[in-house]
């Protein structure tokens, strides 16, 4: 900051105020600005979280003074579910592109862990929509519906006995990603003591655990007092409506009670008048451009990080450098680092050559051994073989001679028997 503060002295010592002879006409840019805004509409987005029947729609509708017909939400549903409805609406000759997102189910989970994933999740994809849309070679940005969230409603249990740990995990998963305004809802459950005793126990909690909610700017001397005054009413307590109800010949947003009716506007039964005022009718811009500028350009920071693998538009010492000595200082340490690369991989090759080749001489040997182990056997069992054959020859001729000895000798007798018998 330093750094920049110095440059931008320098740039104004270089700067020269001189006296106009007459009107040249730029005077008017303000009026040609707002006329070019007029003609092309404003968009607002409200992100709207909180339990189920606490009344988001009602305040909806109370906000705006219209009925946005939406349906009831059931209590069964398994996860958090994030439905967007956008609205096309005029005042005067303003004409507003309002999107309205509701988390339907948030909080009726029994596991409540990860309730929060949903929301982020969402939020996160706005924003990489838009940078898409930024990073392409032709932008519409000028048609392009902005669909990231400008402000979270937040939507407080009226329980006055401080926040649940789900709301302490969302808002703190949320607060560098969007503008949160706590609200407390069904403020005309809980009596005025125990309502500001409530409001005191929301703001501790919120600080204790490092949860940065929106604060309305005081940078303006048109608003800064009044923004002022409400950055202490923080968080606002609300009641919404859809009925009428007659007060004094006027029919005004009302709840009726057997005891008695809670004026929707009157300052001294709820905030929903200031809430209005600061919302709507005095920081609507400013939460605008504070998401484009803050929440979105920390998501595109990050997300440019990411794409360009550590590329930068800054030194080490914070001063500019170009994108081409960038590459090329990227580009050296890749190559040195393929260099490596290559000579680890030749070496590591080399040794599993190397270990390759002793493994398959020791393969080569031991396939060795056992050809000469079966070569052995092989000659030992010819040899086993060759005796026996010639031991069954000897067999056979024994056998032979003795079976021509025999049949010698069975004539011999046979001529003898005979002359016995013819002596007679």
């Amino acid at each position: 900051m330093a750094a920049a503060e110095v440059e931008r002295n320098k740039i104004e010592n270089h700067l020269r105020t001189l006296n106009l002879s007459g009107n040249v006409g730029f005077g008017t840019l303000p009026d040609q600005i707002v006329s070019k805004a007029v003609q092309n509409g404003f968009v607002f987005n409200i992100l709207c979280i909180g339990e189920t029947g606490l009344g988001k729609s009602t305040l909806m509708d109370s906000l705006f003074n219209t009925n946005f017909e939406s349906n009831e939400a059931p209590h069964t549903l398994p996860n958090v579910n994030l439905k967007a409805h956008t609205y096309e609406l005029q005042e005067s000759n303003v004409r507003l592109k309002l999107t309205i997102v509701d988390t339907v189910g948030y909080g009726d989970q029994i596991n409540k862990e990860d309730s929060h994933n949903a929301v982020v999740d969402y939020i996160d994809s706005q924003f990489e929509a838009y940078l898409q849309e930024e990073l392409k070679i032709k932008r519409t940005l000028h048609a392009y519906h902005d669909t990231r969230i400008h402000v979270c409603l937040y939507f407080i249990c009226p329980t006055g006995h401080g926040m649940k740990s789900l709301d302490l995990v969302c808002m703190k998963q949320l607060d560098t990603k969007v503008n949160i305004i706590p609200v407390i809802a069904k403020a005309d459950t809980i009596s005025k003591s125990e309502l500001q005793k409530f409001k005191t126990k929301i703001l501790s909690e919120l600080n204790s655990n490092g949860i940065q909610i929106y604060q309305f700017p005081t940078d303006d001397e048109t608003v800064s007092t009044t923004n002022a005054a409400m950055n202490t009413v923080i968080p606002f307590a609300v009641v919404g409506s859809r009925d009428f109800v007659k007060i004094a010949n006027k029919m005004m947003r009302s709840r009726q009670y057997p005891w008695g009716i809670v004026q929707v506007e009157n300052e001294t039964h709820c905030d929903f008048v200031k809430l209005r005022e600061m919302l709507i009718r005095t920081n609507m811009e400013d939460m605008r451009e504070k998401t484009h500028t803050k929440h979105y350009e920390l998501y595109r920071k990050r997300r440019l990080e990411q794409m360009s693998m550590g590329f930068t538009d800054v030194d080490s010492d914070n001063k500019p450098v170009s994108f081409q000595q960038i590459f090329e200082a990227k580009r050296n340490a890749h190559v040195e680092q393929l260099q490596h690369d290559e000579d680890e991989m030749r070496q590591m090759f080399v040794v599993r050559v190397k270990e390759k080749e002793a493994e398959l001489k020791e393969i080569e040997r031991e396939l060795q051994e056992r050809f000469d182990k079966l070569k052995r056997q092989h000659a030992e069992e010819k040899k086993g073989l060759d005796e026996n054959r010639r031991k069954l020859e000897e067999d056979i001729l024994e056998f032979n001679r003795r079976k021509q000895q025999y049949s010698q000798m069975g004539s011999s007798h046979h001529t003898l028997t005979l002359g016995k018998s013819k002596k007679k």
